[in-house]
């Protein structure tokens, strides 16, 4: 009877071990956060992103929230005393502003390295799309508005896609 119960013991070991290992597999099979490509992936688009705004995205907060009639694109320097930063991003929120009215979504491309989800929908409905730069405390934010559905479920995609990639949140966290 003890070598049984010491045959069992060692089948659960075996079956949890092996259920575990299919979980890591498909951890990483799944580019799940944490993978080294997932974090090579953000670094990245981290770098682009400092190249593209100005401003080092590790000591920058986006925050891509979804509102009832479009959202907003907010980016806040974590140090309020970096007034170079702050004055950057304000900088940086007012040429997405023109350029984001244009049609032009250049630099949400350059950033991500691909055509952004919803910018090409946005692109063709810009016309029943407003655009507006408001400075914050610590940096800008840029609120899309809109009553076209259309339009608005493209910010909506091109906000989903922004938060995912930028590993950002969707509300306000300061």
């Amino acid at each position: 009877m003890h070598g049984i119960s010491f045959g069992m013991r060692g089948m659960r070991s075996r079956v949890g071990a092996t259920a575990v290992g299919l979980v890591v597999l498909l951890a990483t099979a799944c580019g799940g956060r944490g993978s080294v490509d997932d974090d090579s992936a953000f670094a990245a688009v981290q770098e682009r992103g400092r190249t593209a705004m100005g401003v080092d995205q590790y000591n920058s907060r986006h925050v891509f929230e979804d509102l009832p009639n479009g959202g907003r694109v907010v980016l806040d320097r974590d140090d309020a005393a970096d007034s170079a930063g702050i004055r950057t991003i304000r900088e940086h929120m007012r040429v997405i502003e023109a350029a984001f009215r244009r049609g032009d979504f250049t630099l949400p491309g350059q950033v991500h390295a691909r055509e952004v989800p919803g910018t090409s929908l946005m692109r063709a409905r810009r016309a029943a799309i407003q655009y507006t730069a408001v400075d914050r405390p610590r940096g800008a934010e840029v609120r899309i508005v809109t009553t076209d559905s259309s339009a608005l479920a493209a910010i909506r995609e091109f906000l989903a896609f922004q938060r995912s990639d930028h590993r950002a949140t969707g509300h306000d966290s300061h």
